[in-house]
């Protein structure tokens, strides 16, 4: 895994040795190794929009961790998924891209319009619009009002590893929106996802990131190593 949040990664972690302990025998769980760079350098690329720069920066830690051994990488990070055409191409191990992955659940399900929870570069940004648009399914962006409301919720709560009663109800009202506006589902489009889907009560289907790649992850990790490819790189 390559880390770029500290609380997504731990929670996609979290996520994955779950799925394990659900599909798996103990002595075939996968061996998972994560390298991170400073989170600092990902939000200062991000900030000037130069996603070389990002690429540059996953691509050290694709490095590391294919002389590690590793046979597949991924991120967890939604901010990040952008700059994955970029460090593909010639990447040392394959990648599974989790825009990729939620995209196929979303259009296996024959969804038409979903809308999406996270960050202004997420919501607004080409992350998952261009995945899902060429399956048919069109992403509905928040309000305005409703984006600077996810973002400040994600950057002061979700980050730090909670959200408290009055920032989840917020997302509901937001949500209820979404679904008054012709959304049929929501996806969980920030890499804190796993804390947003252990509250039930959301008034549309929804769709959670981190869950989606952490399953197709294990998928992957459990197939011959011959059979291994990139998925969408």
């Amino acid at each position: 895994m390559v880390g770029v949040g500290s609380i997504g990664s731990a929670l996609c972690y979290r996520q994955l040795f779950r799925l394990a302990y659900e599909q798996l025998p103990p002595d075939q769980h996968p061996a998972l190794s994560i390298h991170n760079l400073p989170l600092a350098r990902y939000l200062e690329a991000v900030a000037r929009d130069d996603w070389h720069q990002v690429s540059s920066l996953l691509k050290q830690s694709t490095e590391v961790l294919a002389a590690m051994g590793a046979e597949l990488c991924f991120t967890p990070d939604n901010m990040v998924q952008h700059a994955l055409q970029l460090v593909t191409h010639g990447s040392p191990i394959p990648w599974v891209s989790m825009a990729e992955v939620v995209a196929e659940a979303v259009a296996r399900d024959a969804r038409q319009r979903v809308g999406i929870i996270g960050t202004p570069i997420v919501t607004s940004g080409s992350t998952y619009q261009a995945h899902l648009g060429v399956r048919g399914v069109r992403i509905c962006k928040p309000s305005p009002e409703d984006m600077q409301c996810m973002g400040q919720i994600t950057l002061s709560e979700l980050a730090y590893g909670f959200i408290s009663q009055a920032s989840l109800d917020l997302l509901r009202q937001a949500v209820d929106r979404m679904r008054r506006s012709g959304c049929d589902a929501v996806l969980f489009g920030c890499s804190e996802s796993p804390l947003l889907s252990e509250h039930p009560g959301w008034s549309l289907p929804t769709y959670d990131s981190c869950q989606l790649v952490a399953a197709e992850v294990l998928k992957r990790a459990c197939q011959p190593t011959e059979t291994t490819g990139s998925l969408g790189g």
